[in-house]
C-alpha cells in the first residue's frame, strides 16, 4: 500500500477508536479525536503529517514511486 492509503487507513481507526472510546471510558477520548481529525485537516492544505514521518522509517512507498 501507498503512503496515502496507510494514512487515510490509519487516521479513520485512530479516529473511530477514539471516539468508541470515549462512548465506553471518557469523554476526554473525543480530544484524541479532534486532533487526528485536525491533523487529517491540515495536511490536506499542507501534504504533511507526523504520521508520514513514521511510515517514512518503516519504509512506506511515497504515492509517485
Amino acid at each position: 500500500m501507498t503512503m496515502e492509503r496507510w494514512l487515510r487507513l490509519l487516521g479513520g481507526a485512530l479516529i473511530f477508536t477514539s471516539i468508541i472510546l470515549s462512548q465506553l471510558h471518557s469523554q476526554n477520548w473525543l480530544i484524541v479525536a479532534g486532533i487526528f481529525a485536525f491533523s487529517l485537516f491540515q495536511s490536506g492544505f499542507t501534504n504533511w503529517c507526523p504520521l508520514m514521518l513514521i511510515l517514512r522509517l518503516l519504509g512506506i512507498k511515497e504515492n509517485n514511486e
